[in-house]
């Protein structure tokens, strides 16, 4: 299928709940974490042609995800995109090690799941702070970001994994800990933990929201970046 999206920075979390539950929004999901591992060859053939892996546990449900290159488009992100439960995860990631694949990146948000209409609504709260993504036919995902006062040019086409390696999380790294390192399903990156994630206990509730970084500006693409020296103090370089 073709997925169709944006995304738009936001606020206050509960006030955009209620107000999308206000408009008429119907809750789909209550807020949940969502932790994600990114596969990739050795080689990083899967990101060199815009093409993605991913293995998501949302809750106790787990799923597998082929993204495609991401598609020309002004406003939204257009890609391919295929996807399917999985019943058993921990055999899901054996059959993706032994094809040859590896962990690249991981990240973890949480994530309340509604619908309006035609549009899948989910308000996202991140490491880089808080935004709803709508997914859908470009006239309704348009006519709602307006009905919710986003004017295009708040509309953001780049996907996490981009936001965050601009924000000074690169690929092979695992971030402040929203994801337990404790966590059985988790897989490591060959890279060492930051310090921050390495002294995060590993007893982290679920219901916590990923921390935003400190010290932060906003980039050309309009996402929080982390300064040289918050990364500095966190253990990055």
């Amino acid at each position: 299928m073709l997925e169709v999206e944006i995304k738009i920075r936001i606020g206050d979390p509960k006030a955009m709940r209620d107000r999308l539950l206000g408009l008429g929004a119907a809750l789909r999901r209550e807020r949940h974490r969502e932790n994600n591992v990114l596969f990739d060859f050795p080689d990083g053939r899967l990101k060199a042609g815009g093409r993605a892996l991913r293995l998501r546990l949302a809750g106790r449900r787990a799923s597998l995800t082929f993204k495609g290159p991401t598609q020309k488009s002004r406003r939204f992100k257009v890609r391919e995109e295929f996807e399917t439960g999985v019943r058993d995860l921990v055999q899901a990631r054996k059959i993706v090690r032994a094809l040859g694949l590896r962990p690249v990146f991981r990240y973890a948000k949480m994530r309340t799941a509604f619908r309006m209409g035609k549009v899948s609504v989910c308000l996202d709260e991140t490491l880089l702070g808080n935004f709803l993504e709508l997914e859908g036919e470009r006239p309704a995902i348009a006519r709602l970001a307006e009905k919710l006062g986003f004017p295009s040019r708040e509309w953001i086409t780049a996907g996490y994994v981009r936001m965050l390696a601009e924000a000074g999380y690169p690929e092979g790294t695992t971030h402040s800990s929203p994801c337990p390192s404790s966590s059985s399903w988790a897989v490591s990156s060959n890279s060492a933990p930051s310090s921050s994630a390495a002294s995060a206990p590993s007893s982290a509730s679920s219901s916590s929201a990923p921390a935003a970084p400190s010290k932060s500006s906003i980039s050309s693409s309009g996402v929080k970046t982390c300064s040289s020296a918050s990364r500095r103090s966190s253990g990055r370089s």
